[in-house]
């Protein structure tokens, strides 16, 4: 279920249209169904079923992690994005730098030019000119440090929210010369990889065979009374002499079994008329058995056959 979520939630954010996160939500859950059961339900196939299956589980794995991975980086940078939107703003007010450093140019040159000029009598004007400029030109200066003061906390704000948007552990990494996108990249995908494998092997456990889960105390022991069948000995080739006595034989003995057959003798005559192959499956599907019984009886076959 947690990775069924993670897959609806990729989908939903990679999508634009309602249709479009509906379709991505439904191939991110086949993919995890399919990369959750297809281990424990190929096990039991053959060879090319099973490669046939390995290679569909792979594609599966790598699109659901890839899909996982894109939920973590997403959900990342909406955690960072909350973490700096508490960083407290700064707000300026006043004019900028830029706009106090024209003004005090002007302030500047014209108390230059004011302080150049010479009066051959006293000259009230003048001085009251020098004056009045001299404290503006300290107004000014009071005005650009305080702007300078206020630009400072926005810079220390904004490098505040700027290591808020980044994660703890990732920019930790950074330090040991990581990028932190490919860091956050390869988190993502181990988590996924981590969490499906782990999904993986408890299918694989969950839909084990029925006989597997028994245990074998050997507590109980059943005996077993073995019947033979009359066997009846048909020797052709020769014929009795006078004192009853019978040649050596010149051919090997027929030996014809009355009774039922075993199922050794059935799965073997099945498989040599070519109406089953000798697999376990095919040889439990025939018999009725459980599979670790059709597994005994084709051991037994094909030593037989060989």
């Amino acid at each position: 279920m947690t990775a069924a979520c993670l897959s609806v939630m990729a989908g939903w954010q990679r999508g634009g249209f309602v249709i479009e996160r509906v379709l991505w939500i439904a191939v991110g859950v086949v993919l995890v169904v399919a990369a959750h059961l297809l281990p424990a339900l190929i096990r039991s196939h053959g060879w090319r079923i099973r490669a046939l299956g390995a290679v569909l589980w792979i594609g599966c794995m790598a699109a659901t992690c890839y899909g996982h991975a894109v939920f973590f980086l997403l959900a990342q940078k909406h955690a960072g994005e909350v973490r700096a939107a508490a960083v407290p703003a700064v707000v300026t007010t006043g004019r900028s730098l830029a706009a106090i450093a024209a003004d005090r140019a002007t302030v500047v040159s014209r108390l230059a030019r004011a302080t150049e000029r010479r009066c051959v009598e006293p000259c009230p004007s003048l001085r009251i000119e020098r004056t009045t400029l001299s404290a503006r030109l300290d107004a000014i200066d009071a005005e650009a440090a305080r702007a300078k003061r206020q630009e400072a906390a926005q810079d220390r704000a904004d490098a505040a929210r700027a290591a808020a948007v980044a994660d703890p552990v990732t920019d930790t990494l950074t330090a040991f010369g990581i990028p932190a996108g490919r860091v956050d990249l390869i988190g993502g995908l181990a988590f996924a990889a981590v969490l499906e494998a782990v999904a993986c092997f408890c299918w694989l456990l969950a839909l084990r065979p029925v006989e597997s889960l028994e245990p074998n105390t050997g507590a109980a022991v059943t005996p077993v009374t073995t019947t033979k069948s009359p066997v009846t000995t048909e020797v052709r080739g020769w014929v009795p002499e006078a004192d009853g006595q019978l040649p050596p034989p010149l051919g090997p003995a027929v030996v014809v079994a009355t009774g039922e057959p075993d199922d050794v003798t059935r799965v073997a005559a099945e498989i040599t008329a070519g109406r089953m192959r000798g697999t376990v499956a095919e040889i439990r599907r025939f018999l009725g058995k459980s599979q670790a019984y059709a597994a005994a009886v084709r051991k037994r076959v094909v030593g037989v056959q060989s």
